[in-house]
């Protein structure tokens, strides 16, 4: 006789609990802008590292609730040398989310969270990273510590190392709107590690030196892990209203590659899906060594105006199972035109990649191959809808050579159109 009324007291129990976390994110002030920090819409497609100096006046604690979507249009066609590969046809592909969390912890300090909504490599959501990022120590009340750090930015946590400056403006996942491409790199230079990272900016001049550990960090297997060890050193400069110049190299060391992550590790999957034997990293090459892996990256910029100029040339070596000096090259170079107040651009990039891969899942018991190579040409177009939404069609051919047969990449190529919706907030 009772069940009636305990279920209506449990229903409005319910509604209670529920409405308490509303309740009390509703009394945390929420910002547009978090100090210190890349603009997430089109005012960050020309950012690397963010600025030491800030104008975002600090307002006590505040919480900044972000995200990003993109969804795809694919018209790509595929090849090879056997003629197995599967159709693929004309579609959407399925659209990638992020949720971010900035949060404003202390005047200078500041903590960021990215959650993969949904992503290629898995449906579900999953937490990609987070660290804390310290610009300002004002608790020290010390003005040595002050001047130190008007130079001077720290992270702490789990994050992508500052290797190299393809990452600023490659797409993570839903995050694509300060790429002015649809497709990343062949050879993509991105993870997530553990670790910290200190960064040095005065007058133009750019030092970064951190430490990191595995993608997946673990206690045990002791001996098959290492700490990983990255620097940059650069310089940033405005020479005057039209001219910006920009030079920097960097290097990244493990004794131990801790599962290949600096070339693999990352866990969204490619943005060509299922060309040439398919995958979720299709139309990438995963490079992948097992010890002392060292990789060195030389990035020059110019821009003039609203032409913009970035070179890539990296350098990966390293010992892997069954291989000896084991080594990747990679060359890219991209020009951007930007007009009509930077809403809309034009681009191409021209990629070229050789690398020890290994294939031992197709050509078994000669596990690694070697003089394997891709060329790849983008042409882009884009437009600024508004800071925050960006649409962008890209036309890509790229090549395979030098994969022995049995594989799907021997004598492949693939061509087509990709149209990209991306909303960044």
């Amino acid at each position: 006789m009772n069940t009636l009324p305990r279920i209506i007291r449990s229903f409005v129990f319910l509604l209670l609990a529920a409405a308490l976390p509303l309740t009390t994110v509703a009394q945390v002030p929420l910002q547009d802008d978090i100090q210190y920090n890349r603009p997430s819409g089109q005012a960050g497609a020309t950012m690397f590292e963010p600025p030491v100096e800030d104008t975002t006046a600090y307002n006590g604690f505040a919480v900044k609730l972000g995200g990003a979507f993109t969804q795809q249009l694919q018209a790509i066609d595929h090849s090879n040398d056997a003629g197995n590969l599967p159709d693929i046809g004309r579609g959407f592909n399925l659209a990638t989310a992020n949720l971010d969390l900035d949060v404003q912890m202390a005047e200078g300090v500041q903590l960021h969270v990215r959650t993969y909504l949904s992503s290629r490599h898995h449906n579900e959501a999953w937490v990609k990273g987070g660290y804390l990022k310290v610009d300002e120590l004002p608790m020290f009340n010390s003005p040595a510590v002050d001047a130190l750090m008007s130079n001077l930015s720290i992270r702490a946590g789990h994050f992508m190392p500052n290797y190299g400056d393809t990452h600023f403006r490659r797409s993570d996942n839903a995050d694509a709107i300060h790429n002015p491409f649809v497709g990343n790199t062949v050879i993509d230079a991105f993870t997530t590690e553990v670790g910290a990272e200190a960064t040095f900016q005065s007058n133009g001049f750019l030092a970064v030196a951190g430490f990191g550990g595995a993608l997946h960090p673990t206690v045990m297997n002791p001996d098959d892990r290492a700490p990983s060890w990255h620097g940059k050193l650069g310089y940033d400069s405005q020479i005057n209203d039209l001219v910006r110049v920009r030079l920097t190299g960097s290097v990244y060391y493990t004794a131990k590659n801790n599962s290949g992550q600096l070339h693999s590790g990352d866990r969204a999957g490619g943005r060509y899906y299922n060309v040439v034997g398919g995958g979720d990293w299709s139309g990438r090459a995963r490079v992948n060594f097992g010890e002392q892996t060292t990789a060195y990256m030389v990035n020059p910029f110019l821009k003039i105006g609203g032409l913009e100029l970035l070179g890539t040339i990296e350098s990966i070596g390293g010992e892997g199972a069954g291989l000896s000096d084991g080594s990747a090259t990679q060359y890219a170079g991209e020009a951007i035109y930007r007009f009509a107040n930077d809403d809309l651009f034009v681009g191409a990039r021209y990629n070229t990649m050789t690398a020890d891969l290994d294939l031992s899942a197709y050509n078994e018991p000669a596990n690694w191959v070697t003089d394997t190579s891709i060329d790849r040409w983008q042409v882009s177009a884009g437009w600024f809808m508004t800071e925050n939404i960006l649409v962008k069609a890209e036309y890509v051919t790229q090549s395979y050579s030098g994969y022995p047969t049995g594989t799907p990449q021997a004598g492949a190529e693939f061509d087509g159109v990709m149209l990209e919706g991306v909303v960044s907030f």
